[in-house]
């Protein structure tokens, strides 16, 4: 039976114990709505590790990686900008419950695809469920815990997109059935966690302007938008850092090192994105400021670090390098999200982090489309990969600036 909602005056203030009968406590509450952006963020990296076996099957291109890559990014972006305000109006229960839905069904889609056009479909309704999905677990996050959501909302998708880059690749590499197994496991998960969210108490009461919200538009309220401005640059960069080794990462180790590409390609995403997830939750304490200020410079660092290694012919030093790009990767967002949320009320937070993650998106997935793109016309990976690091470090570095010429 679905608990009771908690129409509180402010959605900050104290669930009283007891109140709602058959509810999960706030804590508890916080750590499954963490799950399940985990779990969303797991099921879109799950097929990196399996495009190599794609590609073979199928006999599609780099270009088509990309692609299918790129297409699970606009989708998410779509569903940002129709259903990012949403759950600030229907309230958090519905959306996540209706996307998490939708996203268990979605891992049958993929587990028996046979083709190309199978797998765009898939990720396409896989984006579309991720994208409802994470403005409202985030802001649900934030209402259950002002700190640790904010926490959460920065380390969760490192977290998710480290563990189903990893796990789907040890899938391939060890078990059997690899395009079929990690899709199961992950469609179990997503149904256990449907049940567990009947339980979360409603901290948002419903509010008129549903139908007026799915409504696309960009929209911030006025103490956010000089804040925003600031950490742009860095969110494009972490994130189109992300949606290279998200695409390509498996084709980079394989023609630079000589590593298998299924098992080396999700190891690499998993290094950058487990490190962004540690780093988040090894700096919880320090302000937004040094938080970014250390993010930027271990993110150049890092990418200038891996790109170096590949003209070494050195798998250890990329790794490295992805690694200390990583925790630049979870810092630098971390900060973004700890400048920008906390300046948004209550009832704005939903739309707030649409906004953020609807530049984080468009970042991760267009830069991949055109890298794919340029791979496939000049047959280059290596100048290509040289050219994208070289874009993230510029990024970067205005970041950087932007954060020593701000001073609060």
């Amino acid at each position: 039976m679905m608990c009771g909602a908690w129409h509180s005056t402010t959605a900050d203030a104290a669930v009283p114990p007891g109140e709602l009968k058959g509810c999960l406590s706030r804590g508890a509450s916080l750590y499954l709505l963490a799950s399940i952006t985990v779990s969303h963020l797991a099921s879109s990296s799950a097929p990196t590790p399996l495009y190599p076996i794609y590609q073979a099957e199928w006999g599609f291109s780099t270009t088509a990686i990309s692609f299918v890559f790129g297409i699970y990014a606009i989708a998410v972006l779509g569903a940002l900008l129709l259903a990012g305000r949403l759950s600030d109006h229907v309230g958090r229960r519905p959306v996540v419950l209706g996307a998490t839905a939708i996203q268990a069904a979605t891992m049958f889609l993929f587990a028996f695809a046979d083709g190309l056009p199978d797998l765009i479909a898939a990720r396409v309704i896989q984006g579309l469920a991720t994208g409802a999905a994470i403005a409202a677990v985030g802001a649900g996050m934030l209402d259950m815990d002002k700190a640790r959501g904010a926490i959460a909302n920065a380390a969760t998708p490192g977290v998710g997109t480290a563990l189903g880059g990893v796990l789907g690749g040890l899938m391939v590499h060890y078990l059997p059935a690899p395009t079929h197994l990690v899709y199961f496991v992950l469609a179990v998960i997503f149904v256990a966690q449907i049940v567990g969210v009947l339980f979360i108490p409603e901290l948002i009461p419903p509010r008129a302007g549903a139908i007026a919200s799915l409504r696309p538009r960009i929209g911030l309220p006025p103490a956010t938008r000089k804040s925003i401005l600031i950490v742009a640059p860095v969110l494009i960069a972490i994130w189109a850092l992300a949606g290279f080794y998200g695409s390509l990462a498996p084709s980079l180790v394989r023609t630079s090192f000589g590593l298998d590409s299924s098992l080396a390609g999700g190891i690499a995403l998993f290094v950058l994105a487990g490190c962004g997830g540690i780093s988040v939750l090894l700096t919880e304490r320090l302000p937004a400021r040094t938080l970014m200020l250390y993010g930027a410079s271990a993110l150049l660092a890092g990418v200038g670090l891996a790109l170096a290694s590949l003209s070494w012919h050195s798998a250890t030093a990329f790794f490295l390098g992805t690694a200390l790009a990583g925790s630049g990767f979870g810092t630098a967002f971390q900060a973004s999200i700890l400048t920008v949320v906390p300046l948004a009320a209550p009832q704005e937070r939903g739309g707030v982090l649409s906004v953020i993650f609807v530049v984080s998106y468009v970042a991760m997935g267009v830069p991949a489309v055109i890298a794919g793109y340029f791979v496939a016309r000049h047959g280059d990976l290596f100048l290509v990969a040289r050219e994208f690091g070289a874009g993230v470090m510029l990024l970067t570095a205005l970041a950087l600036l932007g954060t020593l010429r701000h001073k609060k």
